[in-house]
């Protein structure tokens, strides 16, 4: 089977939700998580603290040079992720859907590289 990250993504800006739906989208994940590891789909997944909270290492020409803050200036965050499996695209897609669905929010679906032999 192809491994696929389900990237969640949030915009920044937006209001953060009410702490009831925050609650309930966290039991929603929760479920959609126990969904994935019953049909062997599960690898990993994880809940990013905010970007702001990032350090990005850079190694050039034997110096190692560490900034604050993310490594892309955008709006646009990753703010968690699932490492699934799946047995191909369609599949990973539809996973991502009621992924989407229970965390109420975007999800990009990225293959993996396949390892060469």
């Amino acid at each position: 089977m192809k491994q696929y990250m389900l990237s969640v993504h949030s915009v920044e800006g937006q209001p953060v939700p009410a702490q009831e739906d925050m609650q309930r989208m966290f039991a929603q994940v929760d479920q959609f998580n126990t969904e994935l590891q019953a049909q062997g789909a599960w690898v990993f997944a994880g809940g990013l603290h905010p970007a702001d909270t990032a350090t990005v290492v850079r190694y050039t020409d034997g110096d190692v040079v560490t900034t604050d803050g993310p490594f892309a200036d955008t709006k646009e965050r990753l703010g968690g992720f699932w490492v699934i499996q799946a047995p191909d695209l369609d599949a990973a897609l539809a996973l991502a859907a009621k992924g989407s669905q229970a965390c109420e929010a975007p999800v990009e679906v990225r293959p993996f590289q396949d390892n060469p032999e």
